[in-house]
C-alpha cells in the first residue's frame, strides 16, 4: 500500500465511522496515562502521541495540565474530530497531518507514545523508518502498544504485525533499553476482545 493509498484508506475511515464504529476507541486511555505518570516528568515535558487520531489522550493530559502536547495521524479528519471536540483547549495542542514514515519533526520528544500505529507497518522499510526517526527524535522514553500474538492478524481491513516482548524490544535495541512490558485485552466498542502488547523503553 502506498502512502497515499494509506492516507485515502483513513480518511475514509474516519470521514465514514463515528468512534464507537471503530474497534480502537478508548474512553479512557489508562494504560497509557499511567505509563506517562510512571516516567515522572514535569508537566512542561514534551509529548507526542503517534497516530493519535481522534484519541482521548490529549484530553485526558490537558486535565492533568501537561502543557506541550503533539498529535500526529495521517489523516486530517482524525484530527479535526479531536479538534472539534476539544474545541478551545485543542489551541494548547500541536497537530501534525503526516505519515509516521516521513514525519520530519521539528523538535525532540520526552515522551514518544504509540498505541496501534507501529503494528501498521508491515514493510522492512516502514520499520527501518519508523525506528530511525525515532532514534533522531526521542530524548526520554518511548511507550509502544500493538497488537500481540494473540491480538488481530487485521484491524481496519488491513494486515497488521504482530509482536511479542522479545520482537518488539529488538526492534529497537541498542538505542532503546526496555523498562517494561505488558499484555492487556482491549474490550472494543462491540464487545470483542483484542489483545495488546505494550512496552515501555528509555532511549540510551
Amino acid at each position: 500500500m502506498t502512502a497515499s493509498d494509506s492516507k485515502n484508506h483513513w480518511e475514509h475511515v474516519y470521514e465514514t465511522k463515528t468512534p464507537d464504529q471503530v474497534s480502537w476507541t478508548q474512553e479512557k486511555p489508562k494504560t497509557s496515562l499511567d505509563f506517562i505518570r510512571s516516567f515522572a516528568l514535569g508537566k512542561d515535558a514534551r509529548i507526542i502521541d503517534i497516530g493519535g487520531g481522534d484519541s482521548n489522550l490529549a484530553d485526558f493530559l490537558l486535565e492533568e495540565g501537561y502543557e506541550n502536547i503533539t498529535v500526529l495521524d495521517i489523516s486530517a479528519k482524525a484530527l479535526d474530530r479531536a479538534k472539534q471536540r476539544l474545541g478551545e483547549a485543542a489551541g494548547k495542542v500541536k497537530w501534525i497531518v503526516s505519515d509516521i514514515t516521513s514525519f520530519e519533526p521539528a523538535e525532540t520528544y520526552d515522551i514518544w507514545h504509540d498505541r496501534a500505529a507501529f503494528h501498521f507497518l508491515t514493510t522492512p522499510e516502514q520499520v527501518s523508518k519508523y525506528i530511525d526517526i525515532a532514534e533522531k527524535n526521542v530524548r526520554g522514553y518511548m511507550i509502544l502498544g500493538t497488537f500481540s500474538k494473540n491480538g488481530p492478524a487485521k484491524c481496519s481491513g488491513l494486515n497488521i504485525q504482530q509482536y511479542d516482548e522479545l520482537s518488539l524490544s529488538e526492534k529497537f535495541e541498542p538505542s532503546f533499553e526496555k523498562i517494561k512490558c505488558l499484555t492487556e485485552d482491549h474490550t472494543t466498542p462491540f464487545d470483542t476482545i483484542q489483545n495488546f502488547i505494550f512496552c515501555t523503553f528509555k532511549k540510551l
